[in-house]
């Protein structure tokens, strides 16, 4: 019977690099290499219009950034879709414990309440704006049935249509006017957002966390008289911390980074740059108007102040947690 000769560690060591090396490569090229390369990028006036020569120009464009209002007001837009955030995971959490219970059928209840994450995005944002359409969209429809039926004089909102908002921002100003107070596209996008997110991985996360939940903890406290809301306060939410942090640092990341899709499929960006995001002034400065330049140093604030609200949410935030 032949042995076969033992593998040297160096020879393992290069089948493993082996295996590793497409996984490197890739990684390098589809991601490293153009987030370098847009680093890079941002200290030049690069613009593929060819309107002005190429030239390094250094912190040029990051010193425009901070006088440019209209990158404020792209901030305060995607500040202001991050406000259902709250109401979300709230949302998730009173569904996954709904769906937590042990019931016939629950199985179907949870495969419903999380279609809309697997749906295409772009689909459901169709869907939707068909749904806020002010002159046939049954939401208006409905919302003058029952005025009429009430005797109420309620308009309908204008929603995507509309630049009111529940803050009454000034339109391309940043400021307050009483004039802008009501319901307008930007609500209109965070209604959209939280019936999205409700039943999405949110609410999976906190399903599987409320299984890890030790039974024996919720028996002891109802055997020493605690009710329902004792129980979920004391001992339940706590064991959701984890999750909780989880869910909240990961929510602050997608909010700064999203709007995009929103913004291009339903409003376009308005009306009026009311739907902007600081994603969607990316995608304008670099493929509409080709400052290419530009649109990566924005992008790299953007990171920055992802990476900051990340860190400040990791300082304060690891502090209430218990695992």
């Amino acid at each position: 019977m032949s042995v076969l000769p033992a593998r040297k560690a160096g020879d393992e060591r290069a089948i493993a690099w082996l295996f590793l090396l497409p996984n490197f490569v890739g990684f390098g090229v589809f991601t490293a290499g153009p987030v370098l390369f847009s680093l890079v990028v941002s200290f030049s006036n690069w613009n593929l219009q060819r309107t002005v020569p190429f030239q390094w120009i250094g912190f040029g464009n990051y010193v425009e950034l901070m006088h440019d209002t209209q990158f404020w007001l792209y901030f305060i837009n995607t500040l202001y879709l991050m406000l259902g955030m709250p109401v979300a995971i709230a949302g998730s959490l009173a569904l996954a414990i709904l769906l937590s219970q042990r019931l016939r059928g629950i199985v179907v209840y949870r495969t419903l309440f999380y279609l809309p994450s697997i749906t295409s995005g772009v689909a459901l944002m169709i869907l939707w704006k068909a749904l806020y359409n002010p002159d046939f969209g049954p939401i208006n429809a409905m919302i003058n049935a029952v005025s009429e039926a009430l005797g109420l004089k309620v308009k309908a909102p204008e929603w995507l249509l509309s630049t009111a908002n529940l803050l009454g921002l000034e339109v391309e100003q940043v400021r307050v006017s009483m004039k802008q107070f009501g319901l307008g596209a930007r609500d209109a996008l965070i209604i959209m957002g939280i019936w999205i997110a409700i039943g999405g991985n949110n609410m999976l996360l906190y399903l599987a966390a409320l299984t890890n939940v030790p039974q024996e903890l919720i028996e002891a406290a109802q055997l020493d008289g605690a009710g329902k809301w004792a129980v979920f306060r004391n001992v339940t939410w706590p064991q959701l911390a984890p999750t909780t942090f989880f869910i909240v640092v990961m929510s602050f990341i997608g909010g700064l980074q999203g709007g995009f899709e929103q913004a291009r499929v339903m409003t376009g960006g308005g009306p009026a740059g009311t739907t902007t995001t600081l994603t969607y002034y990316i995608y304008t400065k670099a493929f509409e108007e080709f400052q290419i330049g530009y649109a990566s140093a924005i992008s790299w604030i953007l990171f920055a102040i992802i990476f900051v609200v990340t860190l400040i949410n990791w300082k304060f935030g690891a502090k209430e947690v218990s695992y």
